[in-house]
């Protein structure tokens, strides 16, 4: 069985493209592209391998989400991966969650590639 990954992205159409690339790529995809809550609960329940949040439309929506997690003992080890966004919503995030692991799309699977070799 494939890893799974979590994809939160706040535009449906591009979540569904980027996660059928990831797919592609050998992984198990779930996404959310509505509700942070929503996609809290459902990495609590699903564990996955690692989150992908992409900051180019609401970053403040996925960064809440992210800080969330890093807030929650049961989610707060599962990596973070945070692909694209301006340099403001970039900035933001990093300066509240300095661990997360921030990259372009173009770099985002050789991390998760990296990640399925640990």
């Amino acid at each position: 069985m494939s890893p799974l990954l979590f994809l939160i992205h706040w535009n449906q159409a591009e979540a569904e493209g980027f996660a059928a690339e990831l797919r592609a790529a050998g992984w198990q995809v779930e996404t959310e592209t509505e509700d942070g809550a929503r996609a809290y609960r459902r990495i609590r329940e699903l564990e996955p391998a690692a989150v992908v949040v992409n900051l180019d439309r609401k970053p403040s929506h996925g960064r809440i989400t992210a800080e969330s997690l890093r807030g929650s003992k049961a989610t707060r080890e599962i990596p973070v991966y945070f692909v694209g966004g301006d340099e403001d919503a970039r900035e933001k995030t990093k300066a509240s969650l300095p661990h997360g692991v921030f990259l372009s799309a173009a770099e985002l699977d050789g991390a998760l590639q990296a990640l399925r070799a640990v």
